[in-house]
């Protein structure tokens, strides 16, 4: 793996995430960011990159500084939010639109031309992690381009 020119981190992971919201909500950067500043003290909103419902990609840190989205791998990862993730009664459940899935997929291409070798992994998928997120197998969906919970 390798660092991207303009900052010395060096990336082993691409973390997919899901930002807990229902279905009916539309938030982006500036809302998460306002969460993870306000609510939970950051300096700055946890995630690289967040993906609203309709597709549209929005940056979060800048890929130079470590985030606050995988603890014990914040230093060597990129984290990549997908507003969604829950179904309209609160629990997990991978209801992403199309657009979302499309502009992952192009960004992911991004981030494995920028980071070759990089591992792209659910939040889900670290061990000691006990949440749903990002509430699908991102392996089973890179390997066959299908959502399953």
């Amino acid at each position: 793996m390798q660092s991207q020119p303009g900052h010395s981190r060096r990336i082993t992971h691409c973390v997919i995430h899901c930002a807990a919201t229902r279905p009916s909500q539309d938030i982006g950067v500036a809302e998460i960011r306002d969460w993870h500043v306000r609510g939970n003290g950051w300096r700055d909103v946890g995630y690289h990159w967040i993906i609203r419902r309709n597709g549209l990609i929005e940056r979060g840190r800048h890929e130079g500084q470590a985030g606050a989205h995988v603890a014990g791998h914040n230093s060597s990862s990129i984290g990549i939010c997908l507003v969604g993730g829950l179904d309209q009664s609160g629990k997990p459940a991978p209801e992403y639109s199309a657009g979302q899935l499309a502009a992952l997929q192009g960004l992911l291409e991004r981030v494995r031309q920028l980071y070759p070798g990089v591992h792209v992994l659910g939040h889900r998928d670290f061990p000691g992690v006990a949440k749903a997120c990002p509430s699908f197998d991102v392996a089973h969906w890179l390997a066959t381009g299908a959502i399953r919970p």
